[in-house]
């Protein structure tokens, strides 16, 4: 907060549509509410920011705002007024690098650091300007119940969480990330809201029983009343941008958005990111996450999509990994082959239309025109590492071989790649699955459900950690000090050196598909794929390869000094990996 600055204040408003009376219930008083159009409701009275109130809809026990920006005691306790404009910010003239030349970075803020807040994770910030970072991509951070948790369980959706320093937490964050060059991502959450603390329905129909989630009550983005919900979601990712100056959104699992209106939601919502964007005057970015694999989410709007930015690549992961592994069981059923990768690198998507033996059913849509830097390709992930049953990081799961081939391979394939923090000295920590549920019925309910989701692949129930053991949290926290170890800083100097080439070499940041040839052999266990100059060639076989190459090529990175290149013949150990170059 600025000293001396004057406190504003601002009248309460809510939307409430179905209600006959409205008050703001304050410690010792309550505030009436006037009924305006369309359903809303404001005080001709106005409270100086830093007052905590609630709102109570026809006599009703007092709740907390759908819209509040702050809550400082937590999901159930009252909202505190905030003024948006109180944080003096030191990024004038910032603009963000553009994504198609960057490397992304996720992060969960209550893991990252030994404090587990906004404050502790700047001061990593500079060890992720100095490996090459360009994107800092944040978990969600909307306020969710108990100390820590993933996130994805958000209700109120407009407050920075509490447990992480609030809001003025996150501003700081970001003005010192802008202060280093490093671009701030923000994953949010519109498919649903968490079990706990979610008051929302009490309001207005923000929800439907037309459709269902995984994860609880599907939003009402076309029904009755839809407007007014979508306006709610759309005003939040709006704010992030503008209040918070962060340079963009990563949206959960959108195909669990279901909106059969002729503009879908999200189309409605990158449309006015875009406005957004020329008030401003700086680029922003907006990435979805699908399990569709339809390039309609970033087709441009003249051609039917929604105009999106880029999306996550799940092939990419499943396709990479379960080479490099060996695993076949659940969706990894669909992958295995050196064949699968390379068809994922020539088209962003392994299955484009095509039968899916996991689903059994076809899977996808093809789109020769698609932009690997429209997606975003990674080893590891929250999801693919905490929807472990141990929670498993990549480095525990393959020799430190193939575990620089999963590096290399990422940091220089068509997609814009992205690392999940600690993936870069190869943590030994895990990242599994925590949550803080004050109601014990719903702790139980969590800890039981996830020892029985693992089946399909193989894990045995009493193996999987409680989500409601601090114990769970703790073990994730990431421990920075063994950087300084000599196999985590081998596996750390890897990355550096990959992210500098990639930025060297700007064949390796254009997303042009159609320029790169990919060749693979099962049956000889390797995989090679050029990009301009630049090629790369693999090999996890169980016996050395030998693979003709240009008589002119040199060897700029080698995870192995056992490989050699004479006179046009790469020599390529097991479980190794050469990025070349030719003049």
């Amino acid at each position: 907060m600025i000293a001396g600055k004057q406190v504003r204040a601002f009248p309460l408003r809510i939307w409430a549509p179905d209600a006959a009376k409205v008050e703001g219930v304050l410690e010792h008083r309550r505030v009436p509410l006037e009924r305006l159009e369309g359903g809303w409701w404001r005080s001709a009275e106005r409270l100086p920011a830093g007052t905590d109130y609630r709102f109570s809809v026809d006599g009703g026990e007092p709740l907390p705002s759908p819209r509040a920006r702050w809550q400082p005691h937590g999901v159930d306790g009252p909202s505190r007024m905030l003024d948006p404009g109180s944080f003096e910010w030191s990024d004038g003239g910032w603009k963000p690098p553009p994504l198609a030349d960057g490397v992304v970075y996720e992060a969960h803020i209550g893991t990252f650091s030994a404090q587990g807040t906004f404050e502790g994770a700047i001061g990593h910030l500079d060890s992720l300007v100095e490996l090459g970072v360009t994107h800092l991509e944040l978990m969600p951070v909307a306020e969710f119940s108990g100390e820590h948790g993933w996130g994805y369980d958000g209700v109120d959706l407009y407050a920075p969480h509490a447990a992480y320093g609030g809001p003025n937490g996150l501003w700081r964050l970001v003005d010192a990330a802008h202060a280093r060059g490093l671009a701030v991502l923000l994953d949010v959450v519109y498919n649903h809201l968490g079990p706990t603390g979610n008051y929302l329905g009490r309001f207005g129909p923000y929800f439907t029983d037309r459709y269902s989630t995984p994860w609880g009550s599907a939003v009402n983005f076309d029904g009755p009343d839809s407007d007014e919900v979508r306006r709610f979601f759309i005003d939040n990712a709006l704010m992030w941008l503008r209040d918070y100056h962060l340079d963009g959104l990563r949206l959960d699992a959108v195909h669990a958005i279901f909106d059969m209106s002729a503009v879908h939601f999200l189309e409605q919502l990158t449309a006015e990111v875009r406005q957004l964007e020329a008030e401003l005057g700086r680029s922003l970015v907006v990435i979805a996450e699908s399990d569709l694999n339809d390039p309609r989410l970033v087709a441009d709007v003249a051609r039917g999509g929604y105009g999106m930015d880029a999306q996550w690549s799940d092939d990419f992961h499943h396709a990479l990994h379960s080479v490099l592994t060996g695993e076949r069981t659940g969706y990894y059923e669909d992958f295995g082959t050196l064949g699968d990768l390379a068809t994922t690198l020539g088209q962003g998507y392994r299955y484009a239309g095509d039968y899916s033996p996991f689903r059994r059913r076809r899977h996808g849509r093809p789109n020769p025109g698609l932009d690997g830097n429209r997606m975003l390709g990674y080893l590891q992930n929250h999801d693919q590492v905490g929807n472990r049953a141990l929670g498993e990081r990549s480095a525990e799961l393959m020799s430190e071989g193939r575990l620089m081939i999963g590096a290399a391979v990422v940091l220089t394939a068509p997609f814009v790649p992205m690392l999940f923090q600690g993936e870069e000295w190869a943590a030994s920590t895990p990242f599994q699955y925590f949550t803080d549920h004050h109601d014990p019925e719903l702790g139980r309910a969590v800890s039981e459900g996830r020892r029985t989701e693992f089946a399909a692949f193989g894990w045995q129930p009493e193996s999987v950690p409680d989500p409601q053991d601090r114990a769970t949290f703790e073990a994730s926290r990431l421990n920075w000090s063994e950087r300084d170890r000599p196999d985590h800083a081998r596996m750390l100097d890897w990355h550096r050196r990959l992210i500098r080439l990639r930025a060297e070499y700007p064949e390796l940041r254009d997303g042009r598909l159609d320029r790169d040839a990919v060749e693979s052999d099962d049956e000889g266990g390797w995989l090679r794929y050029r990009r301009g100059r630049i090629e790369v060639a693999f090999n996890v076989g169980a016996e050395s390869r030998r693979l003709d190459v240009d008589p002119a090529a040199t060897v700029l990175l080698a995870s192995d000094e056992r490989i050699g290149l004479d006179d046009g013949s790469l020599e390529l150990p097991a479980d190794t990996v050469a990025v070349l170059a030719t003049t």
